[in-house]
């Protein structure tokens, strides 16, 4: 059973909206990058969306493009990503985790195969950012025979039409986008047209709606909750701080090796890093800021 009601409702009686962090497994290392998402947890995200390395990621800028092909440098696979998933789900039973998987992984391993492996490794929910609610029946179905929620997008200025399918194919949470374009570009979000847009999905009973793309800073998270948004997702500001100390990570790992001290302290580092970006994030998703 999805984790994503239980955490909308134990927020909402908080006052307080979602924030979740998007990193990428494998990167810069499946061990690296399992260090880093427990920095996430601790930092205070009430859910993560993972993303899983692929070689054409279209709906990525330069930022996230990177830390897929950091991954599969490391010679990340699927399975590696789903081994690192379960072993977080062991640690944090409540958590939501929702991944964002590009539409070639489902098709190429088998539409049940893939969400039954999915289920298998305790994730909630999967994003395919290639698939338009259009096509989305086929991949709804199979998700749900595997008890995982499939999650479509809101496009930004989305007709009646689209936002009614996208309400209706849906669970968990509903991905509204800020605005048009790939991730990380120097574009901000915007929530322009966004509390009508959020009005329209619960009108037909949508999933909670969270914003993304170009969501860096704390003001562009209030700036959510205040537009009506349940959340924010905030992916290419956390894999920018991450790559910041790749290179430091990569010449330890190299000179002292990863059991090295200096290493284990390069990495105390960026986990501290992550800790105090996801706790000033989350800060302001309070709504009686």
């Amino acid at each position: 059973m999805s984790r994503y009601p239980a955490m909308f409702s134990r927020l909402a009686d908080a006052g307080e909206g979602a924030f979740v962090p998007f990193v990428m497994v494998g990167d810069p290392t499946p061990a690296a990058s399992e260090a880093i998402i427990e920095a996430l947890i601790d930092g205070g995200a009430d859910a993560l969306e993972l993303g899983t390395p692929f070689s054409d990621p279209v709906a990525d800028g330069p930022t996230i493009q990177r830390a897929h092909l950091r991954a599969l440098n490391a010679g990340v696979s699927f399975t590696d990503c789903l081994e690192v998933v379960a072993r977080v789900r062991a640690r944090h039973p409540q958590l939501p985790i929702g991944m964002l998987i590009y539409g070639n992984v489902p098709f190429a391993i088998g539409l049940e195969e893939f969400y039954a492996r999915c289920a298998a490794a305790g994730i909630d929910s999967v994003l395919l950012p290639d698939v338009p609610v259009r096509e989305s029946a086929e991949f709804s179905a199979a998700a749900e025979a595997a008890g995982i929620d499939a999650v479509y997008i809101a496009p930004p200025s989305a007709t009646a039409q689209t936002l009614d399918a996208v309400a209706k194919a849906s669970r968990g949470y509903v991905y509204a986008v800020s605005r048009a374009g790939v991730t990380g570009t120097e574009r901000a979000s915007s929530t322009v047209g966004l509390a009508q847009s959020v009005a329209r999905l619960r009108q037909d009973a949508a999933a909670p709606v969270m914003l993304g793309f170009g969501i860096s800073g704390p003001e562009q998270v209030a700036e959510a909750i205040a537009a009506g948004a349940d959340g924010a997702i905030s992916g290419s500001a956390t894999v920018k701080i991450i790559e910041s100390h790749v290179p430091t990570l990569a010449r330890l790992a190299q000179e002292s090796g990863e059991d090295s001290p200096e290493y284990a302290a390069a990495l105390e580092s960026l986990q501290g890093e992550l800790r105090d970006f996801v706790a000033t994030m989350k800060a302001a998703t309070r709504r009686d800021r």
